[in-house]
């Protein structure tokens, strides 16, 4: 059990501090606390705990949980809430905050690498070779004491990469978010984070897993060699934290006897040097540095606080896909690619060795591929690369119809066809997938950025223009009468022009366009003029 200091008895002799093993006694504002999730009655270090030994009153004693509701006390203002919409936030987008959510998220799974001086390091090269992004991990408040041991590392939390992209989120709302710092309070993140929905968990319980992740948040060290891009010349950037913790403001209550209760955390952040040339409204302006912000949801936090420990590959994809989709939706993702970035090239290796491992790690990814169609990223199939031969089962029962006759007759069909759904997959399903691919994520609204007023007015002149360009364009109405009219089902049209039923539902419904060669073959197959 940790322990606690009656200020009531201390007498300030500072005996104490120097002598605790794991920095757990602080000061603040003159008096002494022990923070009771560093305190481990110096089990490991000595046979007795040190404090009492040097106390000349023997104040120290063994601490118990607050009992009772906090009292709420003025505190001084904090940065303005994120998420005023109740749906998401712009948020800074640039690769270094991408490469770092990879970093946070993927952990050991990265290859990580010993530099010269014998730290650990993650570096990937960008810009086709041209520069090159290097990370360090270090304790946020020391200078020179960067991680050599992997263990660090392994020991990160998966949930450290949701305050990473909160105060990216919070860095967006500062003209110069180089110079300027921004205040972020317990009671903030809870409301980001879903927090205050747990019952589970006590008030210190949330309190210490808030500091620990803004922590590991604020451990990461970046060096960026950047060449010219445009007109934006190159620049570099050498072992600058990516976000720069200024201060942590415990806020306390006491009891009658003085002993000190933690009851709320305001944390002081800046922006790294980074910021100055990715996040520089006025440089963009004058074409001398980027500005480069997508859309932050809030679905997205508490979805990976809810899930981090059941679907962490799915946590993974996620958060890959923040970034990912920004850069457009036709991406033609390789299955390979996404097993790396959700479970690690090392298990893809053993899978590839070992008949079990593979087995298991199939079961797992389509597993997660569902749970992120159940939560609105759907994964579009690439037809010819990723047939529904191999497609994981919940995905052909989508093309289900929904009306009963209907239904009625796809299941007499499919138990009288040469294969059906319930059918194991094919032999060579691994070597197949290593070959399929994506063709993209319907994202859910929530994940589509903001637009601002001057922006969304050119948006409709662009979109005025285009559509008197393309006012010959096959529209899903006029696909829908032509199926009609031939007495065709979706699933048989899918069939005659070799795409799936939910593309050519889609494609009906409005939520996807056909591109110009498709446009070619369904005029051709419905007989369109």
């Amino acid at each position: 059990m940790p322990y606690t200091i009656p200020n009531n008895s201390c007498v300030g002799c500072d005996n104490c501090r120097p002598q605790c093993p794991t920095g757990a006694i602080a000061i603040e504002n003159d008096e002494y606390w022990i923070d009771p999730f560093l305190c481990n009655n110096c089990e490991g270090y000595y046979p007795q705990p040190q404090c009492i030994i040097a106390c000349p009153t023997k104040s120290p004693k063994p601490w118990q949980a607050k009992k009772g509701r906090c009292k709420v006390e003025p505190r001084d203002a904090t940065s303005p809430d994120l998420f005023s919409n109740g749906k998401n936030n712009p948020f800074a987008s640039a690769i270094a905050i991408w490469e770092a959510c990879n970093l946070l998220a993927q952990r050991t799974s990265l290859n990580w690498e010993i530099d010269e001086a014998g730290y650990l390091c993650y570096s990937r090269v960008v810009n086709q070779g041209r520069g090159k992004i290097t990370f360090h991990i270090q304790n946020p408040f020391q200078v020179n004491d960067k991680v050599k041991d992997l263990a660090v590392i392994e020991a990160f939390d998966i949930r450290a990469a949701c305050i990473h992209l909160i105060l990216a989120a919070h860095a967006t709302a500062l003209d110069k978010p180089w110079e300027q710092e921004f205040t972020i309070d317990e009671r903030q993140l809870e409301k980001y984070l879903g927090l205050e929905k747990r019952k589970d968990l006590s008030k210190a319980a949330k309190l210490a897993l808030m500091k620990n992740l803004v922590q590991q948040a604020c451990s990461l060290i970046i060096t960026m060699d950047w060449p010219q891009q445009g007109q934006v010349k190159g620049f570099s950037v050498t072992h600058n934290r990516l976000w720069h913790l200024i201060g942590i403001q415990h806020h306390f209550q006491e009891d009658n006897s003085g002993c000190k209760y933690l009851i709320g955390l305001t944390f002081k952040v800046k922006a790294g040097i980074w910021s100055q040339y990715f996040l520089n409204k006025q440089g963009c302006k004058e074409r001398t540095a980027f500005y480069q912000y997508g859309s932050l949801p809030k679905t997205l936090l508490t979805t990976v606080m809810s899930i981090w420990q059941q679907h962490e590959g799915a946590v993974r994809l996620m958060l890959w896909l923040l970034f990912k989709t920004k850069m457009g939706k036709e991406q033609r993702i390789t299955v390979p690619t996404l097993l790396r970035i959700a479970y690690g090239q090392e298990k893809v290796n053993l899978a590839s060795r070992h008949r079990d491992e593979r087995k298991r790690l199939l079961r797992t990814f389509e597993s997660d591929l569902e749970v992120l169609n159940h939560l609105g990223i759907k994964p579009i199939f690439d037809p010819v690369t990723y047939p529904p031969a191999i497609q994981p089962l919940w995905a052909k029962l989508i093309d289900i119809p929904e009306d009963p006759d209907e239904a009625l007759e796809f299941w007499i069909n499919d138990a009288g066809g040469e294969t059906r759904l319930t059918d194991n997959g094919p032999r060579g399903k691994w070597n197949l997938l290593m070959n399929a691919r994506i063709l993209s994520f319907e994202l859910p609204p929530e994940w589509e950025r903001q637009i601002a007023e001057s922006e969304k007015k050119q948006r409709r002149t662009a979109k005025t223009r285009q559509k008197i360009k393309t006012a010959g364009d096959l529209v899903g109405e006029q696909i829908l009468q032509a199926r009609k009219t031939l007495n065709l089902s979706q699933r048989e049209l899918a069939k005659l022009t070799g795409k799936s039923q939910s593309w050519i539902r889609d494609i009906e419904n409005g939520r996807l366009k056909a591109k110009l060669e498709d446009q070619a073959l369904l005029r051709k197959v419905l007989h369109i003029a």
